[in-house]
């Protein structure tokens, strides 16, 4: 593992995605700040986080093994390596809200964009942005965001965490190279957050509406019961599931 620490950049998968166009890198090579200026989210959201007290990192990975269709896995198994680090260190009640939020006590603690690089239609490699709330305190105007410190109650060292993380996902990443596919699907689904519970969604045109969430689909949707008994599934994009 190689890691490049700096003192602040605009975003950790673009300063790594510049040092992929310049030269091959290594497997696992990491990009950790102790502040983002344009930190990135699923659906275009931004990362905030106080400068040295949390994680933002980047994970270079060659993907090359990993068909189209079993990209979601990509996801899959980073939201794994997290559930199995936050685990060693004892953090409770841990659930990965569709696709890949990681909760406990049902407040989010870390938040993962996966970023592929493509090469004549194949994958050439993924970074894997990783936003993990370790020691910060207060969370101004996120009533849902929360953090290791806060729930454990102790400080974290920030590079015992980080190292964790890595070892994890080699674990995880070696498994879907053995073709664990089914039980690694398995394993995430028993994570989900509100699995199998009366929730509520909002779709595209910003309406509401009630369903039981009941795993995901091989690609990577998720699968939801809808009242007429029909079992529908939708993409990222396609909706949003309310707290």
């Amino acid at each position: 593992m190689h890691i490049i620490k700096l003192d602040a950049t605009d975003s950790t998968n673009s300063y790594l995605r510049a040092l992929s166009i310049k030269a091959p890198l290594e497997d696992y090579t990491v990009v950790t700040a102790k502040q983002q200026t344009s930190g990135r989210g699923q659906r275009g959201t931004t990362w905030e986080s106080d400068s040295g007290k949390n994680l933002m990192f980047s994970v270079f990975k060659d993907v090359s093994f990993i068909k189209f269709r079993d990209n979601f896995y990509i996801s899959l198994v980073t939201s794994l390596a997290i559930i199995k680090t936050l685990q060693y260190f004892l953090i409770p009640k841990l659930r990965i809200k569709w696709p890949n939020d990681i909760l406990s006590e049902d407040k989010k603690i870390c938040g993962i964009l996966i970023e592929n690089i493509i090469k004549q239609n194949t994958f050439g490699g993924t970074i894997i942005g990783i936003g993990l709330n370790v020691n910060q305190m207060q969370f101004q105007n996120l009533p849902n965001a929360s953090s290791l410190r806060l729930i454990a109650g102790m400080p974290f060292n920030t590079d015992e965490v980080l190292q964790s993380v890595v070892t994890n996902l080699e674990f995880y990443f070696n498994e879907l190279k053995n073709n664990q596919h089914i039980a690694l699907k398995e394993l995430y689904e028993s994570y989900l957050f509100r699995k199998d519970k009366p929730s509520t969604f909002r779709d595209q045109e910003n309406s509401l509406f009630t369903g039981y969430i009941k795993g995901i689909s091989n690609s990577g949707n998720l699968r939801v019961l809808l009242e007429d008994e029909i079992i529908a599934e939708y993409e990222l994009k396609e909706i949003a599931l309310l707290y």
